[in-house]
């Protein structure tokens, strides 16, 4: 039977359906929790370089703030919809639940393929997003931050912008915003380096190490390529890296810093990629190479029961957001193939962000180690929440990781009532 059509949105409620009566989570609040407090569409007008005007559609959903101002990323994709945006809005929440930070969740996107776009017409696009999104944004509201195809550079427009429109410096509105405008030391590599530290984290209840394990990334964006040098830097065998033009595969391993300093070049792609040794793949043989450790750090929707049906891996870790269909998820528990799910892998992001707005907050500026080395603290503390509740429920990391998650949740919905 072919699987059904991919919506995120309904994908995570279900799992979250799952969480709670596994959970035996009260279901009356569970209905709060599912659903968004706050979506916005908006309409862009844009000049472009030619003179034209285009209009853009774009998007800022709000799913809870209970535990704290919202937060999450902008996100620029071609296929970015509103069913996307919701489903990433949740999970945020999750996120930061499972984290233990005081932050809501909220997800940003607006529908455009920013490698068609000047410089110019970018940062108008995005200056024209947060005036329009201005009112419902703020330090102690919601905190954007960088996603998919946005970087520090977008999000020292974003600052500017509001800045501008409140008459004064408002450092704590974005994080991920470059160190010179008040960004923290370390963000631009967080996301990447917690997925490093859950992989050492499930390792070692094996009795295994990082040193010598082979792994596979897709994706090298921001998470994949900085998971990918810390996994070398720690010995580990990066065996499979791919982009959008597809990937590369070494039995021996891939030197990644050359590979690094490859992509840097502005339009350099992997499949001009050449080096002794290697053989160039499809972005799903990289999925589905012998590996110990997969690391899907692309988009959603990537391993559905087809492609985890074919995979030759121990491990995965999840880099992106939504990367496991609903039916993925059930072919990887029935194989024993062991997953750590996204809004426990790929959290690393939002609590350095975390760390990033409190620094913002007391005016002070932390080192990199410093940084590091709490993340790394936070992150095992958590990864132990979960490993309790896979013992209490005997069930997956991820459902122990939904089911931490919404007890924070749903707790705090009751301890605080419903409004009026």
């Amino acid at each position: 039977m072919p699987e059904k059509i991919y919506d995120p949105y309904e994908n995570v409620v279900e799992t979250m359906t799952k969480a709670m009566e596994i959970g035996h989570i009260n279901k009356a609040m569970f209905e709060i929790i599912k659903n968004p407090q706050r979506e916005t569409k908006v309409y862009l007008p844009v000049e472009m370089d030619d003179g034209t005007v285009r209009v853009f559609e774009g998007y800022r959903v709000q799913h809870s703030n209970i535990r704290g101002p919202f937060k999450g990323g902008i996100r620029y994709h071609q296929d970015c919809t509103l069913s996307e945006v919701k489903a990433l809005s949740v999970w945020m929440s999750l996120k930061c639940a499972v984290a233990n930070i005081p932050y809501g969740g909220a997800k940003g996107g607006i529908k455009v393929d920013p490698h068609t776009l000047s410089q110019r017409e970018l940062r108008n696009l995005t200056r024209r997003y947060t005036f329009a999104i201005a009112p419902i944004i703020g330090a102690d509201t919601d905190i954007p931050a960088p996603d998919v195809n946005t970087n520090s550079q977008t999000m020292a427009w974003v600052l500017d912008t509001y800045s501008q429109l409140n008459g004064k410096p408002c450092p704590g509105v974005v994080t991920g915003k470059p160190v010179e405008l008040g960004g923290s030391r370390g963000r631009n590599s967080a996301t990447g380096r917690g997925v490093v530290i859950s992989t050492k984290l499930l390792l070692a209840t094996e009795g295994r190490e990082l040193k010598g394990t082979t792994v596979a990334i897709q994706g090298m964006g921001n998470v994949g390529s900085n998971a990918a040098r810390i996994f070398y830097h720690r010995d580990a065998k990066v065996v499979a890296v791919s982009d959008v033009s597809g990937g590369i595969y070494r039995a021996d391993g891939l030197d990644i810093d050359k590979i690094s300093k490859y992509l840097e070049s502005p339009g350099a792609l992997l499949i001009n990629y050449d080096e002794s040794g290697i053989s160039h793949i499809s972005n799903e043989e990289v999925l589905t190479c012998k590996c110990d450790v997969l690391v899907p750090a692309a988009l959603e929707n990537q391993i559905n029961e087809d492609i985890a049906s074919k995979l030759q891996c121990s491990y995965v870790v999840e880099a992106a957001n939504g990367p496991t269909t609903e039916g993925g998820d059930e072919v990887l528990e029935k194989r024993g193939i062991t997953l750590i799910p996204d809004i426990f892998a790929n959290s690393g992001g939002v609590i350095v962000s975390y760390f990033e707005w409190v620094q913002n907050i007391q005016e002070l500026t932390w080192e990199r180690e410093q940084v590091n080395d709490m993340l790394e603290k936070l992150m095992t503390k958590s990864f132990h929440d979960i490993r309790e509740v896979t013992d209490e429920c005997s069930c997956t990391y991820r459902m122990a990781a939904y089911i931490v998650a919404l007890r924070k949740l749903i707790y705090a919905e009751e301890i605080k009532g419903i409004f009026p």
